[in-house]
């Protein structure tokens, strides 16, 4: 071997060591979709599947992006379950038994889950009452207002108007059918502009004179990206076409990753977690900044409890129950710190598919609850030791 491929070898080894959490999230997500894929014969990756894969794990994902913030603050939300099942019983209610439109009751809810998040995000920003207490009780006090709501029985169904939220599908503009003409477009589009802003991203990076990762495991990710993002929407594309949470996914992905990573409020947040202290000093209003944090996961709990009203077509009791134990599950498999300060909404998103295909890939398999939630938990506490290792290696 040559001095300058053994220095290539050892740059390329440096860099995957430094940069362990993103792509080992990546890999393990590869496995275990490759994993189910094969056990189940096939059965995974078909298109009703990969369909209900999205409708399945949307409201966790959606609550994923905030939990993610409110994580990287510094603080923890065990309301947001309660909390979506609150919003959908007040759905029900005001569509069902009161008849409102369905827009002016998705408006209000949206208003009202943002105004529980004020709430608690007050007593947590200017009172210094640690979140856990708080959001413990706020689990507590929707979950029985959701009781005192629907007064002990479910309500529904819903308009299909309501419905589509959730299991509604975007109509094919080029009148293909099948395969989707939108559903392949947007795929492509997709795609290609992951390939331009990573590769925006390294001429900037060269022109400030900052390290890169090697041009080989730049190609090589975006290969397998590229790649795996072409099939699904392929797979997307011979069946009913692009489902209407996807598309309301997608755009929150955007919009939050580019919050957290590209403007002040997001490295903001991001020290505030770090070092509450040293942020504070520094100028940044750390009283406020957690508020909106809460005020932030309140709305996206509210959005998340419409979809879950809308996909079951009716309001439960019991609905959200134990939900945000997976939301959190999500953030920390994705690669989030127990104290603040990291993560990444990719992470976070990734994280929940995770789950989400450990959860649909056990179904199949005929897997008993008792022993998926077994699994669940011991794949999040793998996840954490492998934080706290890696903390311990670096330090």
């Amino acid at each position: 071997m040559s001095e300058a491929q053994g220095s290539q070898g050892k740059g390329l080894g440096q860099y995957l060591m430094a940069h362990i959490r993103d792509f080992g999230l990546l890999f393990a997500l590869i496995a275990i979709m490759v994993f189910f894929q094969i056990v189940t014969d096939g059965t995974l990756m078909r298109p009703v599947n990969i369909t209900n894969l999205f409708l399945q794990n949307s409201y966790i994902i959606i609550m994923a992006l905030g939990m993610l913030i409110v994580i990287v603050g510094g603080h923890i939300d065990l309301s947001v379950g309660s909390v979506m099942g609150f919003i959908g019983a007040l759905a029900a209610v005001m569509i069902v038994q009161w008849e409102m439109p369905v827009s002016l009751t998705i408006a209000v809810c949206l208003v009202f889950g943002t105004i529980i998040g004020a709430a608690q995000g007050y007593w947590v920003a200017y009172w210094k009452i640690p979140s856990f207490i708080v959001t413990l009780a706020g689990m507590l006090v929707f979950r029985g207002a959701s009781l005192w709501l629907l007064e002990g029985q479910s309500v529904g169904p819903f308009p299909r108007s309501f419905q589509a939220l959730s299991t509604g599908f975007i109509p094919d503009v080029f009148g293909i059918d099948r395969p989707n003409g939108t559903a392949l477009a947007v795929g492509l589009i997709a795609a290609l502009a992951i390939v331009y802003m990573g590769l925006r991203k390294r001429a900037q990076n060269k022109a400030y004179g900052i390290e890169d990762e090697p041009s080989g495991l730049f190609w090589g990710r975006n290969i397998i990206i590229v790649g795996a993002m072409l099939f699904v929407f392929y797979k997307l594309s011979t069946f009913r076409g692009l489902p209407n949470v996807l598309v309301t996914m997608g755009i929150l992905t955007i919009i939050y990753a580019f919050i957290t990573e590209r403007t002040t409020i997001g490295r903001r947040v991001y020290a505030l977690g770090g070092n509450e202290k040293a942020a504070k000093l520094s100028g940044i209003p750390t009283e406020r900044l957690t508020f909106l944090t809460f005020v932030n996961m309140g709305f996206l709990a509210a959005m998340a409890g419409l979809i879950f009203a809308a996909r079951l077509n009716t309001a439960t009791p019991k609905a959200g129950f134990a939900v945000e134990l997976d939301v959190i599950a999500a953030v920390f498999i994705g690669g989030a710190s127990m104290s603040g300060g990291v993560g990444k909404i990719v992470g976070a998103v990734v994280g929940a598919f995770i789950m989400g295909v450990l959860n649909n890939g056990m179904s199949i398999m005929g897997i008993g609850i008792d022993y998926q939630q077994v699994i669940k938990g011991l794949v999040l506490l793998a996840a954490v030791i492998f934080d706290v290792y890696n903390k311990q290696k670096q330090g």
